[in-house]
Order: C-alpha cells, then structure tokens, then sequence
C-alpha cells in the first residue's frame, strides 16, 4: 500500500546549560507532541503500532544525540530518526553555551486513498 502522510508537528527545546544536545532534542519533541491531542489511529482505525513515525531533529552537533533516547519519547509506532546539524548554539560568558534543537515529526501510515 502507498504511504500518505497526515501529520507533521515542529517543536523547539534547549540545554540551558548543560550542552546537553539529547536533552535539548528530546525537549523538542516534547514540545511538538505535547501540544496537540490528535488520534490519527483511532481516526484511521489502525492500530498504533501502524503509525510511522518520522523525526527530524536539528542541533549544531548531531554526533553528540543519543537516537536511542530520543525514541523512547514515542510509546507507540514505527519510529525512524534522523539527526542533521540545524539549530542554535547561543554563547554564554560564563560556560557552556545555550544549546536549542528542533524538531519536526511527521505521522504517516500505508493505505488505500479514499476518492
């Protein structure tokens, strides 16, 4: 069956401190997910498990993500993540800079469009 995609959601998180980057990502997701209440499955009548779920994830250093972290912010679904240098380092005077990720999730699932 096709894929379609149906949902894309943007978030934005930071590691004020610590340059935590997996934190900072991990925020970002939170913030894309958290603000909505959209049940695209039950709207479907798909299980959860049929969900695709893709990430997008933005910071200045992706090597430093932990992709396994990230992905346990998803209860459900197929989850595939991909980190790429994007977002913000902001410099601070007296340590380590302020670090903001972002983040776009996009929900798919395979089916037969309806005409």
């Amino acid at each position: 069956m096709p894929k379609h995609r149906l949902l894309t959601e943007f978030g934005m998180g930071t590691s004020l401190r610590r340059q935590d980057y997996t934190q900072a990502a991990k925020r970002a997701l939170q913030d894309a997910l958290w603000h909505n209440s959209i049940n695209l499955a039950e709207l479907f009548d798909a299980p959860k498990d049929a969900m695709l779920i893709e990430v997008e994830i933005g910071v200045q250093a992706p090597e430093q993500v932990d992709q396994t972290e990230l992905a346990q912010v998803f209860p459900y679904g197929q989850i595939e993540i991909s980190v790429r240098r994007g977002g913000l380092d902001i410099p601070r005077p007296d340590g380590a800079p302020t670090v903001i990720a972002n983040a776009a999730i996009s929900v798919s699932f395979d089916m037969e469009r309806q005409e």
